[in-house]
């Protein structure tokens, strides 16, 4: 089964003179194990085609289905609960609780599912291990760097089963050795059976993926062959 399928879906902002439209008639097959890339020019739909895909928009027309479950035939309930257990989300702007430590964020979605607390928090840190931050469990967000934020904030993402991982430029506030690590982190995670959708910038990063798909003026310009070679990315920058 698929993990994600978006079928021919649309989402428009505004009515009238002021009209957007963000995407248009998108359609999208993400398997298990497999990991996509999105790039496209600042205002193509990317961040649109995310949240979308998250469950954290509703789409204007077509469908969003996880797993085989349509986002759309849910209850807003369903729809959060869907995201607790099965999406894992690393956001642009991090959205970390400053009042929660490192451990504590991660730890937040798993038990608001009704994980244990003490179960929860061996995921938690599991996950900043593998993120390559063990040492930040017990440390407050104002107290780490953006680097360190960015980590934690892809640990978040990772804790627990995620069958979809979701990253809008998950790499945005690294250097480039750690900007590397993080990829073969996601890399990683979909060669264990999770399917992960990327937005990014960066011509590197694109290529860890097995297939680019590149947006412009919310429309699929290309996206269904596979990885395309270093001048094809640079070219789409």
């Amino acid at each position: 089964m698929s993990v994600l399928i978006m079928d021919r879906v649309a989402r428009d902002h505004g009515s009238g003179a002021g009209l957007v439209h963000a995407l248009r008639d998108f359609s999208l097959r993400l398997d298990p194990g497999e990991f996509v890339a999105v790039m496209g020019p600042s205002g193509s739909g990317k961040s649109t085609l995310l949240t979308l895909a998250g469950g954290l928009d509703t789409p204007t027309s077509g469908q969003v289905l996880v797993e085989g479950v349509d986002l759309g035939a849910l209850p807003r309930a369903g729809v959060a609960r869907m995201r607790r257990q099965r999406i894992g989300y690393v956001f642009q702007d991090l959205n970390l609780i400053p009042s929660l430590t490192a451990a504590e964020n991660v730890m937040l979605p798993r038990e608001l599912d009704g994980v244990r607390a003490r179960q929860a928090r061996r995921e938690a840190v599991h996950a900043l291990a593998e993120v390559g931050v063990p040492e930040l469990a017990d440390r407050f967000p104002e107290d780490m760097s953006g680097g360190q934020q960015q980590r934690v904030a892809i640990a978040r993402a990772l804790a627990g089963d995620r069958r979809l991982v979701l990253a809008d430029e998950p790499t945005g506030a690294l250097d480039s050795h750690t900007g590397e690590e993080v990829m073969r982190i996601l890399r990683g995670r979909c060669d264990a059976g999770a399917a992960c959708l990327m937005v990014t910038h960066e011509s590197r990063h694109a290529a860890w993926a097995d297939r680019v798909v590149f947006l412009r003026d919310g429309r699929m310009v290309d996206g269904t062959g596979p990885r395309p070679g270093p001048e094809t990315l640079l070219e789409a920058r």
